[in-house]
Order: C-alpha cells, then sequence, then structure tokens
C-alpha cells in the first residue's frame, strides 16, 4: 500500500516532466495558426531538448559557480511543486505536507529568482536587462499574488490545495460566488506574466521585447536545456495550480488505481488545452503593449484580488 502511494506521488512528477513539453509544443502550434501559419510540430520541444543535451556545453569567462547552480536549481524547484499540489489525486500523497500554496509559490519563486541571479553574473548586458525587467514585473506580481493566497485562505479557511479543491466541489455556492469568480480572474491575468504570454514578452531575439530570453541568452547545451525544461515545467504546473485547484477541480483520481490516474492524466492534458487555448489568444490576438503599460494588467489583477476579499467578507 505505502508503495503504491509513492509510486503515484513518482508518476505525478514525471507527468509534468515528460508531458511538459507537449504543452509548450501545443502553445507554439496554435500561436502560429493563429497567425495563420504553419508552425512548428507540436512534438518540436522534444527534439529541441535532445539537440540541446548532446551540445558542447559553453561558459562564457567571466560566469561564476552561479551560473552553473542556476539550472539546477530551477530544474529542482520545478520538479519539487508537483508534490505539493493535485495533479492528478485529489487527496494529498506523503509528501504533500511538506507545504502549502505559499510554500509552492516560494518554491516556484527560488527557481525564478536563480535565473534572474544568472542573468546577472555573466555580466552580459541582455541578462541585466532582462533581470531589471523581471524584477520591474515582480514587483507587482508578488504583492497580486499574496493577495489571491489571502482570498484563497479566507474562502477555504485553509492554505492547502486539496482542502481548496474539495471545497469548490462540495459548495457549488462557493464556486459560483463573487469572491472565487474574481480570484479566478485576477489569477488569470497573473499567468500571462508569469508564463511569459502578458504582450510585452518576446520569445525572439528582439532586445526591445526580450525579458526571459535575455536572461538566459548567455547559456547553451544542456544547461540551456535544463532551463527551458524548468521553464516548461513552471508553465505547466501553473497551469494545473489554476485548473485542478481553483477553476475545474473536477477530473482527479479518488482511489489512487491505474486507470483512475491515466484518465486523470487524460484530463489534466485537456484542462491544459483549454488554459493553454485562453493564454494563446491573449497572446497573439492583442497588439504589442509598450512595456511601460505591464503596470495595466497588473494592477487589474491586483484590484481584481483585492474585490475578491472585500465580497468575501460582505
Amino acid at each position: 500500500m505505502v508503495g503504491d502511494i509513492i509510486l503515484q506521488q513518482v508518476f505525478q512528477v514525471l507527468v509534468i516532466l515528460a508531458l511538459s513539453p507537449l504543452l509548450q509544443g501545443f502553445i507554439v502550434t496554435l500561436e502560429a495558426k493563429i497567425e495563420r501559419g504553419r508552425g512548428p510540430s507540436i512534438i518540436q520541444p522534444y527534439r529541441d531538448l535532445y539537440k540541446l543535451f548532446h551540445k558542447e556545453q559553453l561558459i562564457p569567462q567571466s560566469a561564476s559557480l552561479i551560473f552553473w547552480l542556476a539550472p539546477l536549481v530551477a530544474f529542482t524547484a520545478m520538479l519539487t511543486v508537483p508534490l505539493l499540489i493535485p495533479v492528478l489525486t485529489n487527496y494529498p500523497l506523503p509528501l504533500s505536507d511538506m507545504g502549502d500554496i505559499l510554500g509552492g509559490g516560494l518554491i516556484l519563486t527560488l527557481g525564478g529568482f536563480a535565473i534572474l541571479l544568472a542573468g546577472l553574473d555573466s555580466g552580459h548586458p541582455y541578462g541585466g536587462l532582462g533581470s531589471s525587467r523581471e524584477v520591474m514585473l515582480a514587483i507587482l506580481v508578488e504583492p497580486t499574488l499574496i493577495m489571491v493566497f489571502i482570498g484563497i485562505t479566507l474562502l477555504a479557511r485553509s492554505m492547502l490545495p486539496f482542502v481548496v479543491n474539495h471545497l469548490l466541489v462540495a459548495q457549488p455556492a462557493v464556486f459560483w460566488s463573487p469572491a472565487h469568480v474574481l480570484l479566478v480572474a485576477a489569477f488569470l491575468i497573473l499567468l500571462t506574466v508569469e508564463t511569459e504570454q502578458l504582450p510585452i514578452h518576446s520569445t525572439t531575439h528582439h532586445e526591445i521585447y526580450m525579458i526571459g530570453e535575455a536572461r538566459i541568452l548567455e547559456y547553451s547545451g544542456p544547461l540551456l536545456g535544463c532551463l527551458r525544461w524548468a521553464s516548461w515545467m513552471k508553465r505547466a504546473i501553473l497551469y494545473t495550480i489554476f485548473m485542478n485547484v481553483l477553476t475545474l477541480p473536477w477530473g482527479l483520481s479518488t482511489h489512487g488505481t491505474g486507470w483512475g490516474l491515466l484518465f486523470a492524466a487524460v484530463m489534466l492534458l485537456i484542462k491544459w488545452g483549454i488554459v493553454g487555448t485562453v493564454m494563446a489568444v491573449i497572446d497573439t490576438v492583442q497588439s504589442r503593449l509598450r512595456f511601460y503599460r505591464y503596470q495595466e494588467p497588473l494592477a487589474l489583477s491586483f484590484l481584481l484580488a483585492i474585490l475578491a476579499v472585500v465580497a468575501h467578507q460582505l
């Protein structure tokens, strides 16, 4: 019995690890279709990872130990969070008590902070550019995220994601309450920033839009592969939290059987497809914004989170 539970937890992590590149491929392909282009294959991220892990590793002469450790810290952080959240099961697994939603958020932030330091470490001007822009975004993202967590805590009287999941399934009145709807809207806006799909980001090497790409511009080979894979896992984790905890908390395994876990994995892919489609539309349909306008959607998200807390108290 204990062995089965451990296997379930390992399987949850492997689902995020193995399927996050597929999610990335789906979004890139969908965005190309929306822009009336052909786009790459949906499995192209797997090919990219294969090539990166078979290339020679080049290190800038000015880089320090931070340059080596940052990808490993980011990758490890993304492997840790799936232990804490409902990926496939609606009940906590053995290591789920290591942290709550706030703990998972702090681990995700640790991975981002490591990459931020790596962008500064090499001394490349574009790395500093990307890191400074990322900090400017974080100044507004983190308070908003904290307000969303406060709203979730007041709603469920707990910060454990499994408690929130069960509450929303068991009480439709809470699911459709103004406070919950406002929290979903606030978190959706945060997703566009945290997954670099707000229309001020760029996944190409255009200086005016570079944020995430600028921080890892000096990386190559296996370390770049770790960073890209960690970024894709972060997207998958945030989508999972958004869907399995806040938005569509159904379709999870209740008994941990093999067929139940496989069904939950298929449902997870469908949920990723839904939110990925929304994110792709947001990223491609809108015109590109000037960087200084990042404050507008984040201010709206912060306001929605505050309104959620106020609505719950009324």
